[in-house]
């Protein structure tokens, strides 16, 4: 496998701390927590599709991943695409009590990415094997875990590549830059999640975002009442505050005012979504 430095690590940095507090105002930090404290999104998380079968939650992140494409030669791009990919860890026992270790890859930017590793114990035996890993499978999802929270807070020093063929199997390689040389860790194969699959989490994380903007927007209309109410001058410094935001952040658009419709409800979000909607193409 090749593995050069690719240009697009050197901004990795960025994409690490863009949501540092050195990048958010204080206002922003502290009127967000303490208004968004309360308001459970839990009955929505457990809608997951993720969690149809039985399997639970161990890892869920946005890792920094290097995506890379295999040619019509078939060799593999020098160069890649740094994007950040959210990777889900699950495990599951199953009915007949066979332990289940399931990575899944989605990605904001394309919400039809969705690629899968799953592996049992039997299955597992020829990664051990083939990669001479010395540690057994049930401490298989730690390592996991553990290789991609040193992607996250790593960068420099750990790389993430995912290699997607053709065919639609991917290989996500775990790499260690050791200054002198790059040495591969790991290599795990995915498979291009099928088309009912892709849709049904599609339609999850559609539903799921309108969902939560339904609550916020409840409380935000709650808040918004009390403090026309109890503290009115601090609703119209707040509807100041937040017009400015809004029209710096769309190039200088007038007549955006402070109230919770004009916050949340966009027309994208009024509509359910079933999964037939077209939002966006396949990555080819």
């Amino acid at each position: 496998m090749n593995i050069p430095f690719s240009p697009s690590r050197a901004n990795n940095n960025s994409f690490i701390n863009n949501n540092s507090p050195s990048n958010t105002s204080p206002i922003n930090n502290t009127t967000s927590n303490s208004l968004l404290s309360g308001i459970d999104f839990k009955v929505i998380d457990e809608m997951d599709p993720s969690l149809a079968e039985g399997h639970q939650l161990i890892f869920d992140k946005e890792v920094p991943i290097e995506l890379r494409t295999m040619d019509q030669h078939e060799s593999e791009s020098e160069l890649g695409t740094l994007e950040a990919i959210r990777v889900k860890v699950l495990i599951s026992e199953g009915d007949s009590g066979e332990a289940n270790v399931r990575v899944e890859l989605t990605s904001e930017a394309d919400l039809f990415f969705h690629y899968t590793h799953s592996i049992d114990n039997n299955s597992f035996q020829g990664l051990q094997q083939n990669q001479k890993l010395m540690l057994d499978f049930p401490n298989y999802p730690k390592m996991l875990n553990k290789l991609l929270n040193s992607c996250v807070k790593e960068p420099e020093g750990y790389l993430c590549i995912f290699v997607m063929e053709r065919d639609g199997i991917g290989h996500l390689n775990f790499v260690q830059n050791m200054e002198y040389k790059f040495v591969e860790l790991l290599s795990i194969e995915f498979n291009e999640s099928p088309e009912h699959t892709v849709r049904q989490h599609v339609s999850f994380r559609y539903n799921s975002m309108r969902s939560r903007a339904a609550i916020l927007n409840a409380r935000l209309q709650e808040i918004s009442s009390v403090l026309k109410v109890k503290n009115p001058s601090l609703l119209i410094q707040l509807s100041r505050q937040i017009g400015a935001q809004q029209q710096s952040s769309i190039g200088g658009s007038v007549g955006l005012g402070f109230t919770p419709s004009s916050l949340l409800n966009t027309s994208i979000l009024t509509q359910p979504f079933n999964g037939n909607n077209s939002m966006s193409q396949k990555r080819k």
